[in-house]
């Protein structure tokens, strides 16, 4: 039987994994002597802050039935499965799950590993999405997604700038 979980409990890991992602780019920007590229840093840093906030709220707005566990959970097994899924996708602020920054990337690099890091986020989201039920608040993840997809495209801009 595949676990089941609320819009709720996707919102609260949304919020974990941007919080990571603004430590990121904010340690990414200290790497780099670039001054436009250490502004687009930051930017991506606030905006993962911003995205934090707005998953926060979206979270609030929920329906009583899009926040509650479908399922009784009393050992909270379920919550600590969605966890460990986090953390083996959420790889924001990593170059993977067990491996931070070096120091030593370059500017491409660091835009690759963010760019791949945001992808692996929405592959996150779009692979949760099976687990929520709409009565839950399926349609909610696709917020998420969207939030995370303004990035992927910033990212594929700068990228550009060095090809």
């Amino acid at each position: 039987m595949k676990p089941v979980f609320s819009a709720d409990e996707v919102f609260e890991v949304a919020e974990a994994i941007e919080a990571q992602g603004a430590k990121f780019y904010r340690s990414a920007a200290e790497q780099v002597q670039d001054p436009e590229v250490q502004n687009m840093l930051i930017e991506l840093a606030l905006m993962e802050d911003v995205h934090e906030v707005n998953f926060k709220e979206m979270r609030e707005q929920l329906s009583d039935l899009e926040r509650h566990h479908p399922e009784p959970d009393p050992g909270h097994q379920i919550h600590a499965y969605l966890k460990a899924m986090a953390d083996l996708n959420g790889t924001e602020g990593r170059l993977s799950v067990d491996r931070p920054l070096t120091g030593e990337e370059s500017v491409p690099e660091l835009l690759q590993i963010a760019l791949d890091s945001e992808k692996d986020s929405i592959v996150f989201y779009l692979n949760l999405k099976d687990y929520v039920p709409f009565s839950r608040g399926k349609q909610r993840i696709d917020d998420i997604i969207a939030e995370e997809l303004s990035h992927v495209t910033i990212l594929v801009e700068a990228l550009k700038l060095y090809a």
